[in-house]
């Protein structure tokens, strides 16, 4: 194709050329109907509601601690079984704190992030599409580690953590489409970290965490689409920290964790709540082992429980269907154990 495509040299603009029929794909510029049809026909037209294969099927974990802090993103694809693959590496090596990172469909954001003993206020991002390294987004509000994360297809909220000398409960937000710093959200209703978050993509929804107290059975929710203070969800089965969640637009499901000393160090707990309504949690079964530290997400259909600590670090990931309550099953593994990884999906 040339610049100069139509008689007059009225239009000179110069097309980007599609190469794939997914909607997340490029034919920005001018084109006549006969170049979209022939594009179409040969099956690399942008067509709405044409989803890539990955769409909503790739869950991805990243940092996270051995022996030492790592700088490992991998993913698996959550409609089958098997182990983590590669998919690149964090830009600074990072203990993520147990926290959740926010989505957008197409890209993944993390934040809150513990670089070799120090808190800092970092956010990177990865395409779901792309295996590759992350990539700096901008600042959260507030320096802190073990934040929550839900978004919807255009938000995202950082809720909670732990910046020296307490427990916060900032709530900060951005557009995950553009890369910039975060912004004030509202406020949780206590201050705690190592909370957890699952998103309908109208509420996100916060359960646990650990407060100054010592583990909380809290809940709270917001409506991501407007800003303002968390309100009273109800209370998890179990008051416990650094667990884990995953969630369907339907149901938000709680895993593992660590419960206040004096009660079972770690816990097998799996509990769930119906995101639209509000209300105390429900037992929805046991993950294979009492673990903590593990981090969770998943498909629209599946949630997937990765890593952990259950006296020792672990690679297993296990998993559950959203929408029949049951026991955890083996997935697969992680490349190596670890715990307190991030996790996204580009659901």
């Amino acid at each position: 194709m040339t610049s100069k495509r139509y008689l007059g040299n009225i239009i000179t603009d110069t097309p980007t050329e599609p190469t794939e029929n997914y909607e997340d794909s490029a034919a920005s510029g001018v084109w006549s109907l006969a170049e979209a049809e022939r594009y179409t026909a040969a099956g690399v037209w942008p067509t709405a509601g044409n989803l890539p294969p990955w769409y909503g099927t790739r869950a991805v974990w990243a940092g996270g601690y051995e022996t030492a802090t790592v700088d490992t993103i991998e993913y698996v694809t959550t409609t089958t079984l098997g182990n983590a693959t590669d998919f690149g590496n964090l830009s600074t090596v990072a203990y993520m704190q147990n926290g959740n990172g926010v989505s957008s469909g197409s890209r993944g954001v993390f934040g809150g992030v513990t670089n070799n003993g120090t808190v800092t206020n970092v956010m990177e991002y990865i395409t779901f599409a792309t295996a590759s390294n992350s990539t700096d987004f901008g600042d959260l509000t507030v320096a802190r580690d073990g934040p929550a994360g839900a978004s919807n297809s255009s938000r995202g909220v950082f809720a909670g953590g732990y910046g020296s000398p307490e427990f916060k409960n900032v709530m900060d937000y951005i557009t995950i489409a553009s890369t910039g710093n975060a912004t004030d959200f509202g406020d949780l209703s206590v201050g705690r970290q190592f909370l957890s978050g699952v998103s309908s993509g109208i509420r996100g929804v916060f359960g646990g965490g650990d407060t100054s107290s010592g583990p909380v059975n809290t809940i709270d929710y917001i409506t991501i689409a407007t800003t303002g203070n968390a309100l009273d969800f109800g209370d998890l089965t179990a008051a416990r920290r650094q667990l884990a969640s995953a969630g369907s637009p339907t149901r938000g499901v709680w895993a593992g964790g660590r419960m206040a000393s004096g009660t079972p160090r770690y816990v097998n707990v799996m509990d769930y709540v119906t995101l639209a309504s509000t209300g105390n949690a429900i037992d929805f079964g046991d993950l294979v082992t009492a673990i903590q530290s593990l981090s969770g997400t998943g498909s629209e259909t599946r949630g997937v429980f990765a890593g952990g600590n259950d006296t020792a670090t672990t690679n297993v990931i296990q998993y559950i269907e959203f929408a029949s309550t049951g026991n955890g099953s083996d997935f697969g593994d992680l490349s190596s154990s670890r715990q307190d990884m991030q996790s996204t999906s580009g659901t």
